[in-house]
């Protein structure tokens, strides 16, 4: 078999792939890399982030066992990167500083005065809900309160999955950089 290089053919490259062959996958990785590097990075803004998120489609796409053929590559891998944005926001706003924060709180102030503040957090956490747009609102409950996926709330909601995660990015960066305010007077209390 001649040598792979990159003026390849996607399709005869990801049936090589499906085989087993690394240098075909070393062909599309060195194709796409700084695609789906940057189409990643203008969404977090964050080199290390945007590289793990590349890594990331490049592995799946390695793994991947569907049988469904991929028509078109490139958008396949820039899609494959926004939902690896999508999944690393989503789960960056599950494990926000709350629970850092609370041990912090309990250290200085004592177990009750941290529950106390505690319930106070919480409460303006979900006022701070409240003001969200009706449909970030409601998109976000049931995200995590009643733990529907993209396609499902969509489905419920009578709306398209894209319309799902742009709500879900928009409610979660307002409630990103409020929690990190609320963060910030936390510890300007405990100083005082």
């Amino acid at each position: 078999m001649a040598p792979l290089d990159l003026s390849d053919d996607d399709a005869k490259l990801l049936k090589l792939i499906s085989e087993g062959s690394k240098p075909a996958f070393d062909v599309l990785y060195t194709k796409y890399w700084k695609q789906v590097y940057n189409a990643a990075y203008k969404r977090v803004n964050d080199i290390e982030r945007a590289q793990d998120i590349a890594q990331d489609v490049f592995v799946q796409l390695w793994v991947r066992t569907s049988t469904s053929p991929i028509e078109n590559l490139p958008a396949y891998l820039l899609v494959a990167a926004r939902n690896g944005v999508f999944k690393y926001m989503e789960k960056e706003s599950r494990y926000a500083a709350l629970p850092d924060t609370v041990h912090e709180i309990e250290s200085h102030l004592g177990r009750a005065d941290a529950n106390v503040l505690h319930d106070e957090f919480l409460k303006a956490f979900n006022e701070l809900i409240d003001t969200l747009p009706p449909q970030q609102r409601i998109i976000f409950n049931l995200r995590f309160n009643e733990g529907l996926s993209s396609q499902q709330i969509a489905d419920q909601l009578e709306i398209s999955p894209k319309t799902v995660r742009n709500q879900m990015g928009k409610a979660l960066a307002t409630l990103r950089k409020s929690l990190f305010l609320l963060h910030v007077l936390l510890y300007f209390y405990q100083q005082g």
